[in-house]
């Protein structure tokens, strides 16, 4: 798929961008030790020269791991003196574009692991990455509640105290019209209910690109899913396994996820209603960090919680889709040169996912950090939360 890059290709693309912005423009007289990587390790920095087709990284044998090693190992030497006796009146500079390097370089860790497990899954022995020690599901789980929020004009986009990325800002105020949203993400006991009602074969629920997809792509389920004598599993990263039916879903498109809202009466949230409601919402949940590299219910049978009807799993699980086109906020700009391509260049043909995932480091995640991926895409673990207009 085009989207999977090999590991050593992650490992190398995240050196290349230290040594590309901060060793070439803060070290004069600098010269790569093999230049040709520039070539191969360039992503879609257009501004930076050209680079590999990104279809075709997995077909590139060299450099090998050890190899790719050895380049981190080299940059890292050159970063560690250069830090050791800096010039002062570049200082500020070099630490924000270090800083916005160390969080490139977590997104990298999240497309190793949903990288790792596309390509895990395409081996029909279905290898196992993590042993999954511990049952984690819930037997029963909580009904769907939905919240009221009342209209409001509330901030949207991150406020500057820390990092953020720059395409969430500048901090606006913006309308939010009164709604209604789910307390917990859809399952996949209630996505399984709208497979066996023919949702992917009924053209009524469906975009008109989505039906197209759904029919051109054969998809009948979400990806790793697959049927075995009347029941349905999927590949996860601990190996293939029945379909847990009180985890949320996973692995659905845009395209997926706003079919099931019509089923179910309702519709995506958009990304303004997402963030209004996450404010009062603790940054805490099931991320990488935990090691379990999948979605868990949200009553946990290790924890014995029982939620009430507050909102649960906004962070963490799943990537949670939203109806909002990926655009720029008010008065967005794009900074100039090669780093100002870092986000804004993709305000096209693609929808905002809001949260975090079983994959994301719980330290990257932020209230107002905008995902987008394009409406088809189903390797990231994606998944679906209702919402309603006010009634």
């Amino acid at each position: 798929m085009p989207d999977v890059s090999p590991t050593k290709w992650h490992l190398a693309h995240t050196t290349w961008f230290f040594e590309t912005f901060i060793l070439k423009k803060f070290i004069p007289g600098y010269r790569a030790e093999i230049p040709e990587y520039a070539y191969l390790f360039n992503s879609y920095y257009n501004t930076a020269g050209d680079m590999h087709r990104r279809d075709l990284r997995g077909l590139i044998s060299r450099p090998t791991v050890s190899q790719a090693q050895r380049y981190r190992a080299s940059v890292d030497s050159h970063i560690d003196d250069l830090l050791s006796n800096p010039d002062e009146s570049v200082l500020d500079e070099m630490e924000a574009i270090l800083v916005l390097g160390f969080h490139h370089e977590q997104q990298h860790q999240e497309l190793l692991i949903t990288d790792i497990k596309h390509v895990f899954a395409q081996n029909p022995l279905y290898p196992v990455f993590r042993q999954r020690n511990r049952d984690v599901a819930a037997k029963k789980i909580t009904p769907i509640y939905f919240i009221d929020f009342e209209e409001t004009v509330t901030a949207i986009g991150h406020d500057g105290d820390g990092f953020a990325y720059d395409n969430e800002g500048p901090r606006h105020r913006a309308l939010v019209p009164a709604f209604s949203l789910a307390t917990r993400p859809v399952t996949n006991r209630e996505f399984i209910a709208f497979i066996e009602d023919n949702g992917y074969s009924r053209p009524e629920f469906w975009l008109s690109l989505g039906w197209m997809t759904v029919n051109e792509q054969r998809w009948n389920a979400p990806l790793y899913w697959t049927k075995r004598d009347g029941a349905w599993w999927n590949f996860t990263l601990s190996g293939l396994r029945p379909v847990d039916q009180s985890e949320p879903v996973t692995h659905v498109s845009y395209f997926e996820a706003d079919a099931y809202a019509n089923w179910a009466g309702a519709r995506l949230p958009t990304e303004f209603e997402w963030e209004r409601a996450a404010l009062s919402c603790p940054i805490e949940g099931n991320f990488v960090e935990t090691e379990l590299f999948h979605p868990v219910a949200v009553v946990s049978a290790v924890s014995g919680d029982k939620p009430g009807k507050g909102l649960h799993q906004i962070f963490g699980d799943v990537w949670e889709w939203t109806r909002s086109a990926y655009s720029p906020y008010p008065g967005y700009r794009a900074a100039p040169g090669a780093l100002g391509e870092y986000n804004g260049k993709f305000m096209c043909n693609q929808y905002v996912l809001r949260g975090g995932s079983c994959a994301t480091s719980r330290t990257h995640i932020r209230r107002t950090y905008r995902n987008f991926f394009q409406p088809e895409k189903r390797w990231q673990f994606t998944g679906i939360r209702l919402a309603r207009d006010a009634q």
